[in-house]
């Protein structure tokens, strides 16, 4: 249930479009593109609307003389509770931005092709099939190249500009009506084995890969590159093709795949690289015998090596990111993060081949670092109170997605250097100039074993020492996700602050940043330790006189929802109102209803069943439906009916347990909705329902 920071923070704030079967959102018919609006703002307090008003930074692309950056922003309308996605294009140093086509319908995904005579990007053709699509840098020569039957997911040209790898959603199972065809009306599911769903789709296909040639510019003789196969490349359910690449000699690609089917794949986090012999159809695995999650390969310009993100042990999808390069001459492999407490991601390469910069997080910041593959020494690059997301090498700079819990995401130019940052765009500085942010200030507090923990507290933005405010405590999810300098178009800081409380937010046990120790003491302990960290941190900061300890707040989703479910039978009358979004409440039926096994089992120790596993019995204990009898405090509940990470049938039995305990309780059910709020107005009412119930009790 990990929230894996730097590729969730593209997909799900700007919805980019990946290989996974949910369609991008495009225009109905003769509806105009979602764009920019000019806004004058009645105060200098962020609101729900504000902040979807927001345009969203998507994906980027570098043209290969360095001199231009193609990228796709996302736009909203509450108003019509849809979006709208536009391509822009500006010179390297941000000089000269402009919309690149001035086409009706959503465009994503841009790339330059290697030549760099055009981009390329993926828009829905006339029939509304999502194909790919060619425009010249200048704006002009929009053209469809591709013509297949079914969606185009994503897409990535060989060096030579002569064949694309892309992919698409297949069908390889036979359903209810194949097998009954005088029964095509019927809506049954037959399953037999594990992994039917997975997120908030139910799996009646695989993402595969293709690859085509370009003949006289269009895309034709495409085959599937993994016919047969019951398993999907790239790896749901957040895979895009930043986990596909091309050797430089065009004649193979790599990509990721965790190629196992039903219970064996929903126990399993093993998932290995994969090389494609064009010529032949070979596949060969390059990382054999490495158990853990093997993703993300990016490789060296001059073909030589190949650096991926490794982790060690099967089951445990938060274990330790290694930095691993592999010399594909040789077949050596090298952890060069084997004496860094760290975990790696984001990887881009110098020209020279030699050198690999990298995101990291340290102290719930996420920098740029740099490693010298030949000498093994790593640096950090950059500092700062704000996080990187993403870092692409582009000759003499870097050019590097940031945001912080005071700004979405822009794009920045960074010298390699020195790492200075220079701002290349200002997609929403018009609408932050006439805000107000809060201050954002590092506390450290410490905890019940002696160890010190770092506390974001944010404040209002017309904050004044002399009054009292009331205080949220924030509970991360994951539950293995820092706490670091994100900025989030739900769980948004500045938002909280900007209703005038006051946010607590630790990075208590069990968060990377910190050390693996400190992330490996949450797995199989999840009333402990973790929970003592939250109550250190909200008892220190209630000692403050502009805190009022009569009116407390405890909120948070996934496993910071599991989190308040167990504060409320463990508070002792601390907090008077609290909200649960998607949280786990009966550990026992979460086993049984969640699809990654591997994650219930690793982190509760198993199966409930178990009686002779000592971890499998302390966690369970500490289920939050066996306190229920310990609740005093009003709670509102929030699920998605597509979440099948945590069922939302978890949240309603939180919702009904507080009803006939006689505690006030609302319940808020978004059926459209997974294990977030995408929709723009079920983002305003989440917004408004929130601070409904937090005024009604702290105010």
């Amino acid at each position: 249930m990990r929230k894996h920071n730097l590729f969730l923070s593209a997909m799900i704030t700007c919805l980019i479009v990946s290989c996974n079967t949910q369609k991008p959102e495009t225009e109905p018919q003769g509806k105009e593109k979602i764009g920019p609006k000019e806004l004058t703002l009645q105060s200098d307090v962020m609101t729900p609307e504000v902040l979807w008003s927001m345009g969203r930074i998507g994906e980027y692309s570098i043209s290969p003389d360095h001199s231009q950056i193609v990228y796709n922003v996302t736009y909203y309308s509450v108003e019509e509770n849809r979006s709208g996605s536009t391509l822009y294009i500006m010179n390297a140093d941000g000089s000269n931005n402009r919309i690149l086509s001035d086409s009706k319908s959503s465009e994503f995904s841009p790339q330059w092709r290697p030549d760099g005579k055009k981009i390329g990007f993926l828009a829905p053709d006339q029939n509304g099939t999502m194909q790919i699509f060619e425009i010249n840098p200048d704006g002009t020569g929009r053209e469809c190249i591709s013509s297949e039957a079914d969606d185009i997911n994503g897409f990535l040209y060989s060096p030579d500009c002569q064949q694309v790898v892309f992919c698409k959603e297949v069908k390889t199972k036979e359903n209810v009506a194949d097998i009954y065809p005088d029964l095509p009306l019927s809506s049954g599911r037959i399953n037999n084995d594990l992994m039917y769903r997975h997120w908030d789709q139910w799996v009646d296909t695989f993402s595969h890969l293709f690859v085509g040639n370009i003949s006289s510019g269009k895309l034709e003789a495409s085959y599937d590159a993994m016919a047969g196969e019951n398993w999907e490349a790239p790896v749901r359910p957040w895979g895009g093709m930043e986990q596909v690449k091309w050797m430089p000699d065009g004649q193979s690609f790599v990509y990721c795949c965790r190629k196992k089917e039903g219970k064996e794949y929903a126990l399993s986090t093993n998932t290995d690289i994969y090389q494609h012999i064009i010529i032949s159809g070979e596949c060969k695995n390059l990382t054999e015998g490495m158990m853990g999650y093997d993703m993300n390969p990016v490789i060296s310009p001059d073909g030589k090596y190949m650096a991926w993100e490794s982790q060690e042990r099967d089951g445990y999808e938060s274990d330790k990111q290694r930095l691993f390069v592999m010399n594909l001459e040789t077949g050596e492999k090298t952890d060069f993060s084997a004496d860094f407490d760290q975990c790696c991601t984001g990887y881009s390469w110098a020209d020279d081949s030699k050198t690999l910069y990298f995101i990291s997080d340290k102290y719930a910041t996420d920098q740029l670092y740099v490693l010298n593959i030949e000498s093994g020494e790593i640096n950090r690059l950059t500092e700062g109170v704000h996080n990187y997301i993403s870092v692409n090498w582009n000759g003499d700079k870097l050019i590097a997605g940031r945001q912080s819990m005071s700004h979405p995401t822009e794009l920045f130019s960074v010298d390699p250097t020195s790492g200075e940052a220079t701002q290349i765009t200002s997609i929403n500085d018009a609408i932050f100039a006439q805000l107000t942010m809060g201050k954002v200030e590092e506390r450290w507090v410490k905890t019940t074993d002696g160890k010190d923990m770092l506390v974001w507290v944010i404040f209002p933005p017309h904050f004044d020492a002399n009054k009292q405010y009331p205080a949220l405590l924030y509970c991360e999810g994951g539950p293995q996700s820092t706490v670091s300098q994100f900025w989030s178009y739900r769980w948004n800081f500045q938002m909280m602050a900007a209703n005038d409380y006051i946010v607590v937010a630790p990075n208590r046990r069990g968060l990377p940043g910190f050390g693996q120790e400190w992330l490996e003491e949450i797995s199989g302990d999840y009333g402990g330790q973790c929970m003592e960290d939250y109550l250190s941190a909200i008892d220190e900061l209630s000692k403050e006189p502009y805190i009022d300890e009569n009116r407390l707040g405890a909120v948070g989703a996934s496993f910071g929802g599991f989190s308040v479910y167990w504060l409320a039978g463990h508070h002792d009358g601390r907090f008077k109102a609290l909200i649960a979004h998607d949280g786990m409440f009966n550990l026992d039926a979460q086993y049984l209803e969640t699809e990654e096994m591997w994650f219930v089992n690793w982190d509760l120790g198993g199966p409930f069943w178990d009686k002779d596993n000592a971890t499998v019995q302390k966690t369970y204990a500490q289920s939050p439906h066996l306190f229920v009898d310990k609740w005093t405090a009003p709670i509102l509940v929030i699920h998605g009916g597509l979440d099948y990470r945590i069922c939302f049938t978890q949240g309603m039995q939180a919702y009904n347990a507080a009803i006939l305990r006689g505690i006030d309780a609302e319940f808020l059910y978004f059926p459209d909705e997974n294990h977030w709020v995408l929709k723009p107005q079920n983002g305003v009412l989440w917004q408004r329902r929130f601070y409904n119930w937090l005024d009604k009790y702290l105010k």
